[in-house]
């Protein structure tokens, strides 16, 4: 199975459902089942940010307890959609995407979090995440860079809807 290390707290957003696009400065052509592994680094300002900080709250979760080091979800990878337009954030203004085939555009409207959690930033990828499953119990594993393989030595946790 393919996997992508994220940094806390980005990845547990997508574990919980909250955040739908992982954005990249580079495109994946992978399409199908892919791994939201938690790195060890915590981007701890971001977390003390709003609307992270009350959405991670939410769930349960602080700075202090974010897991790290771990598989935390599975879900599908669904698309890779290019930043194509500027984007006047956070006072108003949407971010327009343009799908891998060229023939959709999507927007991001500041009326939802997804702006707040990624870089929207024409030029950069937005990967469309779906049928997020959530694990209970997070399966330790040493994260790469890139896309990478995993291959679990059991499922470990119970995978969950976030």
């Amino acid at each position: 199975m393919k996997a992508i290390t994220i940094i806390q707290p980005w990845a547990t957003l997508i574990a919980l459902g909250e955040k739908k696009f992982e954005t990249r400065s580079w495109a994946t052509k992978h399409r199908g089942d892919i791994a939201i592994h938690a790195g060890k680094k915590i981007d701890k300002k971001a977390c003390e940010a709003e609307p992270i900080r009350s959405t991670l709250s939410d769930h349960g979760y602080t700075v202090d307890n974010l897991p790290t080091g771990a598989v935390v979800a599975m879900c599908q990878l669904e698309d890779c959609w290019e930043v194509i337009g500027e984007i006047n954030f956070p006072v108003g203004g949407t971010a327009v995407l343009n799908d891998s085939t060229g023939t959709k555009v999507y927007g991001i409207t500041p009326d939802n979090n997804e702006l707040y959690f990624g870089d929207y930033s024409k030029g950069r990828f937005a990967w469309e995440i779906n049928a997020v499953k959530w694990l209970e119990v997070p399966i330790p594993a040493k994260g790469q860079q890139g896309l990478w393989n995993w291959e679990p030595k059991e499922q470990g946790g119970i995978l969950n809807e976030p």
